[in-house]
């Protein structure tokens, strides 16, 4: 990831003494901050966690040169990416772009004036799923459960579906991950750079209502797998994969069950799903705190 980094940057980073880095934010006029697992720190020129004053100032050079290397001196080939908010790198790894929205015929079009870039770590963690896969998969992997992974946001959800696809796929199920934000296979190139199983088709950056649809009349799922879902369109949704028998496996934004279960979008979603696992920080992302059968096991 840092190979895409201006070379006073990437010179910076790799004098760095990180553990496990998440997140590279390059702020035009700011300081550069780094995230690990540690949290979020400042860099100096020499690589060393500094205060916001003594930390390295990316200047407007760094900022065009980093820019020229995550879109290979093209920004139009890569527009329609952009328009999400985002570029994809080889290996999974995403580039958020912040700037001036430029708009055409009520529409939102592209960025102009690039203030800020943020890098984030791609990384498949192979085994997340061990724990509940058994609940998920019931009698050595001869059903699917319907599952929602429940957490607030950096708890892990993104990481724990990623290999839950994998290893449901794997068990033998026909699966389809319709990835809207590129986050579950984080496809380069139409490729997955993240494995989500040997039985797995990916509809890369389909909203969720087209890919539903797409998935269901020509890709035969048996079990289809989606991220943030927390809308009153969901519904529409996840009452077709229902009736066409098809199961469920997606996350949404919550601290506890019962919580999510008074928002108001969520009285007709929820229904479909026969498991619910809530997510904390507690012990760091992705501890499990509640396995939820909703025929009132736990």
């Amino acid at each position: 990831m840092i190979n895409y980094l201006a070379p006073v940057l990437r010179e910076i980073m790799k004098k760095a003494a990180l553990c496990s880095l998440e997140e590279i934010r390059v702020r035009l006029n700011r300081p550069l901050m780094v995230k690990d697992a540690r949290g979020f720190s400042f860099l100096s020129r020499e690589g060393q966690p500094s205060l916001p004053q003594h930390g390295y100032i990316v200047t407007q050079d760094d900022l065009q040169r980093t820019l020229q290397l995550v879109t290979d001196n093209s920004w139009y080939a890569w527009e329609q990416e952009i328009q999400g908010g985002y570029l994809t790198l080889p290996g999974g790894h995403r580039v958020g772009i912040a700037g001036q929205a430029v708009y055409g015929d009520g529409a939102f079009k592209t960025i102009k004036h690039v203030s800020s870039l943020n890098f984030r770590q791609a990384r498949a963690v192979l085994g997340a799923a061990d724990a509940i896969i058994g609940e998920v998969a019931p009698r050595g992997g001869a059903q699917i459960r319907s599952t929602l992974i429940v957490s607030p946001p950096g708890c892990g959800k993104t990481t724990l579906l990623r290999d839950l696809a994998r290893q449901v796929a794997n068990c033998g199920f026909q699966v389809v991950v319709i990835d809207e934000r590129s986050e579950i296979a984080s496809c380069y190139l139409g490729v997955p750079q993240l494995d989500v199983g040997a039985q797995t088709d990916i509809l890369d950056g389909y909203a969720k209502e087209i890919g539903v649809y797409h998935a269901l009349r020509g890709l035969g799922p048996q079990v289809v797998v989606t991220d943030e879902i927390g809308h009153f369109g969901d519904a529409l949704i996840l009452s077709e994969l229902a009736r066409s028998g098809v199961k469920v496996i997606a996350t949404c934004h919550g601290e506890s069950w019962e919580k999510l279960k008074g928002k108001s979008w969520a009285t007709d979603n929820l229904a479909v799903f026969e498991l619910v696992v809530i997510l904390s920080r507690r012990r760091g992302p992705g501890t499990i705190e509640t396995v939820l059968r909703l025929d009132g096991g736990t």
